[in-house]
């Protein structure tokens, strides 16, 4: 954290690589930004994309995101934002572990069962990401106590959220502590999957990248994503399919092989077992929702 502050501040403009640390009213830290590859920490993160695309992992879970999109995450919690093209945004971190002095007052024990549910992360929306949003930016203007009241506000916004405002995003918490010695390498995989899940992609492809052997990243590559290789490399083929399903007009079969299904009887059942319907029934609704 910078000196004298208990909780950082990022912005970004362009890149989540480029990142200033916003100390004070016109006072900024350049530093290089961690989100451009899968990483954890054992601070918690509240990140706002005010612009850009892409897709979203966190934990287990991989979903496109786009403008508004608000994100708690919890101590450790493995994530990436992976943008097409430049985004902007904010972002804040803090680390108030059992025993740090932020529990010593008694109105911040409300706030326990929030911080515990973000280990799995929770995706904000509706009125409280818009109110957030923007006490959020008041963090550009602030200082001293009135930026820690800021921070406070936020916390019990999120805390008092109704249900319909958030949803959870991982199906599983994670336990990583400290820094993984494998985290570099799954990182070097996550992003190998990104640039060739289009392709034919073998687990030898990545064992070579990795230096490997089989059951250590079969282990390791499960305990970092909470998924298997096959099921990691999948989710992306879908996430893909799903944007292209409603943004073209290719046939649900020309759309599966560009997205590095080579069965289309495999991409519809997988398609239909993870979105609840099948892939002309997802084009066809969302034409009707617009």
């Amino acid at each position: 954290m910078p000196e004298g502050h208990s909780f950082r501040v990022l912005r970004w403009t362009r890149s989540v690589e480029q990142v200033d640390c916003v100390v004070g009213p016109g006072r900024t830290l350049a530093m290089r930004g961690q989100g451009t590859h899968w990483h954890f920490h054992a601070e918690m993160e509240l990140t706002l994309f005010a612009t850009g695309e892409g897709t979203r992992f966190v934990g287990d879970h991989i979903e496109a995101f786009g403008a508004g999109d608000l994100v708690l995450l919890g101590t450790n919690l493995p994530h990436y934002w992976h943008t097409k093209g430049a985004s902007g945004g904010l972002s804040v971190q803090w680390h108030f572990p059992e025993g740090h002095g932020f529990w010593s007052f008694p109105e911040n024990l409300a706030l326990k069962e929030l911080f515990r549910n973000a280990g799995r992360g929770l995706r904000y929306s509706g009125e409280t990401a818009a109110g957030v949003a923007v006490l959020m930016h008041e963090f550009l203007g602030t200082e001293g106590a009135g930026r820690f009241a800021v921070l406070l506000k936020i916390l019990e916004c999120l805390r008092c959220s109704p249900r319909e405002d958030f949803g959870v995003l991982s199906n599983q918490a994670f336990s990583l502590d400290g820094q993984s010695v494998h985290q570099r390498a799954v990182a070097e995989s996550v992003r190998y999957l990104l640039g060739h899940f289009r392709e034919e992609v073998r687990l030898e492809d990545l064992l070579r990248l990795t230096g490997m052997s089989r059951p250590t990243f079969s282990r390791q590559f499960k305990r970092h994503s909470g998924r298997s290789f096959g099921e990691f490399l999948n989710g992306l083929r879908l996430q893909a399919a799903c944007r292209e399903l409603l943004q073209g007009d290719a046939s649900v079969l020309e759309t599966a092989l560009g997205c590095g299904f080579t069965q289309v009887s495999f991409f519809n059942r997988y398609f239909r077992r993870c979105m609840g319907c099948s892939p002309r029934e997802y084009r066809s609704r969302s034409l009707k929702v617009d």
